[in-house]
């Protein structure tokens, strides 16, 4: 089925900033039902989203193929990073996004929060989100 590609396998416009990508072999609806049971199941939710699709047709007036970006956030880890950083808001919530630029296949790709943070005194609460998103992106495989 669906297989976890690591950052460096994912393309190069991506590169450096994706944690990895899973390619699903379904439509992008039934795709976004199991990413969002899958960050479920790691304690994350879904706070916003974004059609980038239709925000564009409807704007621009541009066709393109189906992406969307889901907003995960795990109450638990955002709560931990806002009482060590209040900055920390800026880069909440943990991006996830669903391409499908083949019919009846869409690619899952899942921002790394450790590129977001690199060091400091969040840097083990970014390792501990990428820990949990890589499960994500391994229950969708």
């Amino acid at each position: 089925m669906a297989n976890v590609k690591p950052t460096d396998d994912i393309g190069a416009e991506t590169q450096g900033l994706a944690l990895g990508a899973v390619v699903l072999p379904v439509a992008l609806p039934d795709a976004e039902q199991a990413v969002r049971e899958a960050l479920g199941s790691e304690g994350f939710g879904v706070l916003s989203e974004v059609d980038v699709s239709a925000t564009l047709k409807a704007k621009l007036g541009v066709e393109r193929t189906p992406l969307k970006i889901l907003g995960a956030c795990n109450p638990s880890l955002a709560d931990r990073a806002l009482q060590l950083e209040p900055d920390a808001a800026m880069i909440l919530p943990c991006n996830v996004v669903l391409s499908g630029e083949r019919p009846g296949q869409t690619t899952v790709r899942v921002a790394d929060p450790r590129k977001m943070l690199p060091s400091g005194r969040l840097s083990a609460i970014a390792e501990e989100a990428a820990d949990m998103l890589v499960a994500v992106l391994r229950k969708l495989s």
